[in-house]
């Protein structure tokens, strides 16, 4: 009989893996809470809750949860529109609600209705949001009032205009910083390096970061002109106690829990979260090199806890995140143990090193950020998308500008339009075949209709028996359909009458016979 496999059974893979998804995560949880407008240890809490109770409660082996880059726009807007952090937290509580709500009513599979071209489209219009965030922190522009004028909230374009004056006050220092970080994070990305035992041991954004700490202790000693002081770096509160622990810490605020504009956007958490977890999901089911299946309603519902968890506690919503995820498995985990090993990490550091952390330059961690933008809308998506066709270019574009130009619910409402414009389109042009010439006295005339025939089709089949010349024999064959709508009934049972005006011989195959006095 096979031994029953656990998350203690490969220690030896699952640590070190645990430990490289550590180092991945740690600068991510930062710049995400950054780019998020959120408390930087609102990142660190997500990335514990998702690696240790998300971790233990999900189904998946190789999954790795925690803050994702996908969600920035809506915390970020939310937090602006609803006017605390705390009344966001409370809107973060429902929309864990609402995914284990989706998780007991085995609601797994609604990430197979979306289209992947609105899904692809919202990913980019994300990556172009969150690099156009990162700018401002990329020039070392980092003081509250100066980036209100620089950072657009939805779709203030006034703010976007005002990106170029950052020439005029930008900061040395966190721009060579910046610069550098994004040469060893390209270096890092080639082909031939990522095949490399450097590569594989150390991520990208770990040298990125203690090389970043590095060169700023350099211009302090050597170049105290571009040295970065304490508002150009990350900023975690130290503890000395138990009781100061805990005051890290934020609670929810109920007082606006019957507001509109807090169940929008928790509505709006809970299904992008949960879509992004699915897609993660499939996607590391697919790089697992075991290719096991992770169950999707037991993820909903370990996600639906997880967020739960992180409304009450002052954490960001969470997702399972491709780019953990891939590090995983790339690092060779056989278990679970990895992603609730990373949590564990992350817990650690965040109560021994805030000191270490606070060195962190934030040009090092907009860098990493401006890394992850690209990668979710590089060129290369765009020239697939076209190659397509039409069917699949047309809604992930217009879905990028839906959410560039106004915001990401509206962004994919208009993907979503456009997708469903080009369905009704093919179900209108594939309702019927036609057999047999239309334009010679006396031939026959063969439709036979479509497998399913519904009032989509109502239209196309009108048109088809209008155009029929007099004096014709029509077969109409439903012997290969499934369904026939009463609407396409309806119009069968008209044209039998309509038919006698032009002398056409009229005859069904397989189409039952509908009553249509009613509508005389």
């Amino acid at each position: 009989m096979k031994k029953t496999q656990n998350m203690f059974s490969h220690l030896n893979s699952d640590l070190p893996a645990g430990l490289v998804v550590f180092l991945v995560a740690l600068p991510l949880c930062l710049g995400i809470a950054l780019a998020s407008g959120a408390p930087l240890f609102s990142g660190i809490i997500a990335g514990v809750v998702g690696g240790i109770v998300i971790g233990t409660l999900s189904g998946s082996h190789t999954s790795v949860s925690g803050p994702a880059a996908g969600l920035t726009v809506i915390v970020l807007n939310a937090i602006s529109e609803l006017g605390s952090f705390e009344i966001f937290l409370s809107a973060v509580v429902l929309a864990g609600l609402i995914q284990l709500i989706l998780g007991i009513m085995k609601a797994g599979i609604i990430g197979y209705y979306f289209p992947t071209s609105v899904i692809k489209g919202m990913l980019a219009g994300i990556g172009i949001i969150l690099i156009i965030k990162q700018i401002p922190y990329a020039f070392g522009v980092n003081e509250t009032e100066n980036l209100a004028q620089y950072i657009p909230f939805v779709n203030d374009w006034e703010a976007v205009l005002n990106l170029g004056n950052l020439l005029e006050e930008f900061d040395f220092g966190a721009l060579i910083i910046t610069v550098v970080s994004l040469g060893i994070l390209i270096v890092w990305d080639l082909p031939f390096f990522k095949r490399g035992l450097i590569a594989k041991l150390i991520p990208g954004p770990l040298v990125v970061v203690l090389l970043g700490v590095g060169i700023n202790k350099f211009f302090k000693f050597f170049i105290p002109a571009l040295y970065l002081n304490i508002e150009d770096k990350v900023i975690l509160p130290e503890v000395s106690d138990i009781s100061g622990f805990f005051s890290l810490f934020r609670f929810p605020d109920f007082s606006q829990i019957l507001h509109s504009d807090v169940w929008l956007v928790a509505v709006t958490i809970g299904i992008i979260a949960s879509l992004e977890t699915l897609l993660s999901l499939e996607a590391a089911d697919k790089i697992d090199k075991y290719k096991r299946n992770s169950p999707p309603n037991r993820e909903l519902l370990a996600q639906g806890v997880g967020n739960v968890i992180n409304g009450f506690i002052g954490g960001l919503p969470v997702t399972a995140v491709i780019v953990r995820s891939s590090a995983n498995v790339s690092s060779g985990a056989r278990t679970k143990m990895s992603a609730v090993f990373h949590g564990f990490l992350l817990f650690i550091s965040v109560i021994f090193i805030p000191g270490l952390l606070n060195l962190i330059p934030l040009a090092c961690l907009a860098a990493i950020l401006l890394q992850v933008g690209y990668k979710l809308t590089k060129v290369s998506l765009f020239r697939t998308q076209a190659k397509l066709g039409w069917d699949q270019f047309l809604p992930f574009i217009i879905t990028i500008l839906g959410i560039v130009v106004f915001d990401l619910l509206i962004g994919i409402a208009l993907g979503m339009g456009v997708a469903i414009i080009y369905i009704l389109l093919r179900n209108y042009q594939n309702s019927h075949i036609i057999e047999g010439n239309t334009t010679t006295k006396g031939d026959i005339i063969k439709i036979k209709l479509s497998e399913e025939m519904s009032f989509l089709n109502k239209g196309a089949l009108i048109k088809t028996l209008d155009e029929i010349p007099n004096d014709k024999h029509v077969v109409l064959d439903g012997s290969n359909s499934k369904i026939i709508d009463y609407d396409v009934l309806e119009v069968i049972e008209n044209f039998k009458t309509s038919s006698k005006a032009k002398n056409i011989t009229f005859e069904t195959i397989s189409i039952p016979s509908i009553k249509t006095s009613s509508l005389h």
